[in-house]
């Protein structure tokens, strides 16, 4: 009698799909309200001096970042995976249009905003634990062409690092758990700023008739902060793999996410206009957001203000630390990054080297204070690649017409278009604007090419 055995390949573990679409949304919301919007109306009333101007930059901004919104939630629907742009530019326009975003992402895109936002959150800290906000090195441990720097600041944004990658290294629910509540108290204190400041804030609505006069070519051009502002409306695109029946909740987490964050920046920028005079912005030296509460509400308000920004500061780093693994994990698995990014922990289910390689480099970028530059170079890639993305819903429609999709971009084709179109122009005027610092960000992104080939070159050679 013959034994047959028979042998059966175990399936490597898979990413836990049990996000829903406020989880998505959540995130969305996270990842785009951050500090830009603090910042970022005194740079518009420059350009835009205003207040009806100024309001109507932010709610165009809101409509690109919304048709934007909704060209990737038709492309997530089709290719509900891992990584967002990275998987539309691959299929659209090859591997190297695909390693080159995932790529910047890792370098600049995800790791230097996350070390950036953990010193930023290290120095509103300070105002309770003075220890956190000094910069005298402790240690400097040099590399040659750079060195490290350890400072009580540095430690406190690397132990923020840790502590959250560690988080969401456990599995989608604690992950999700800790970002709803980081998202939930953000949306909360913002709420209770516009509330309370409409309500109890010494403001004066005859600041919303007094401005000068407006340029339709500064119009436009302010346009390109506000933009910055809004970038992380895509969020939810990264974690696609992890999204209950994506076909549906993806579009709603992304729609529902986009819609709230612009309906929270258009009441910001009434209540910053209700506190100030928009004449005044921009003597303020860019924080109008501080300005505005200590108009509206005395100095006494500075410790609240502070405590809140810890707290919404952290929500954005959570939800950074959450997405950009995605990306890398999706790439590990087409063989654009190394292998072991691509391994799936079998009890929590999360790419756990993927988001420890993210989570070192940027504590790599703190100790090193090189963040601010990378951020600064690549800022205009966020709104490049995303354009890209958005073309590549042209090319995947022209090319698979008859596939079956979930969900199909609303205002289609006309609203992706204008998206686009404006991501080029915001492009070319940050190249035309800021030529040595979009040189050097092109730079970095370049640098991927010699990467991207050794990759294939090792890759080919395993194969063989």
């Amino acid at each position: 009698m013959t034994t047959v055995s028979s042998t059966v390949t175990p399936v490597p573990p898979a990413l836990d799909r049990r996000l829903g679409p406020l989880d998505g949304a959540a995130i969305v919301v996270s990842n785009v309200i951050g500090g830009g919007i603090f910042l970022v109306p005194a740079f518009v009333a420059q350009s835009v001096p205003h207040p009806l101007a100024m309001v109507a930059v932010w709610g165009a901004g809101g409509v690109l970042a919304f048709a934007g919104a909704m060209a990737y939630a038709e492309l997530a629907a089709l290719r509900p995976r891992a990584g967002g742009e990275y998987v539309y530019l691959r299929e659209a326009f090859g591997p190297l249009a695909g390693f080159l975003t995932g790529w910047t992402s890792f370098v600049a895109g995800f790791a230097g905003a996350i070390a950036a936002s953990a010193v930023g959150l290290a120095s509103y800290l300070s105002r309770f634990l003075p220890a956190a906000g000094d910069t005298t090195p402790l240690l400097t441990v040099p590399l040659g062409l750079l060195d490290l720097v350890v400072s009580p600041q540095a430690l406190v944004a690397v132990l923020v690092i840790a502590c959250l990658s560690g988080v969401h290294m456990l599995g989608l629910g604690p992950g999700r758990i800790i970002q709803n509540l980081l998202a939930g108290m953000k949306v909360a204190l913002l709420v209770a700023f516009v509330v309370l400041g409409f309500g109890l804030g010494e403001g004066n609505t005859a600041h919303f008739t007094t401005g000068g006069a407006v340029s339709p070519t500064l119009w436009v051009l302010a346009l390109v902060p506000v933009m910055f502002s809004y970038s992380g409306w895509n969020a939810a695109a990264y974690v696609a793999e992890e999204i209950r029946d994506p076909g549906r909740n993806v579009p709603l987490a992304l729609g529902v996410g986009t819609i709230a964050v612009v309906v929270i920046y258009l009441l910001l920028n009434l209540l910053f206009i209700y506190a100030l005079p928009v004449t005044e912005f921009a003597a303020v030296d860019a924080r109008v957001g501080d300005a505005a509460a200590d108009r509206l509400f005395g100095p006494r308000v500075a410790g609240p203000v502070a405590a809140a920004s810890v707290v919404m500061i952290a929500a954005s780093i959570s939800a950074m630390v959450m997405a950009g693994p995605r990306v890398y994990y999706a790439m590990a698995r087409d063989g654009q990054f190394p292998a072991m990014a691509a391994r799936v922990d079998p009890r929590f289910r999360t790419p756990l080297v993927a988001i420890a390689a993210q989570g070192v480099w940027a504590c790599l970028l703190v100790l090193s204070g090189r963040f601010e530059q990378l951020v600064e170079y690549t800022g205009f890639a966020v709104v490049l690649f995303a354009g890209v993305a958005v073309t590549a819903l042209f090319v995947l429609r022209r090319r698979d017409p008859d596939e079956a999709r979930p969900f199909r971009a609303w205002g289609y084709p006309l609203a992706p278009l204008v998206f686009a179109v404006a991501s080029l122009l915001i492009v070319l005027n940050a190249l035309w604007r800021s030529p040595v610092t979009s040189g050097a960000g092109a730079l970095v992104i370049a640098a991927g090419v010699p990467v991207y080939l050794l990759m294939r070159r090792s890759r080919a050679r395993a194969s063989t």
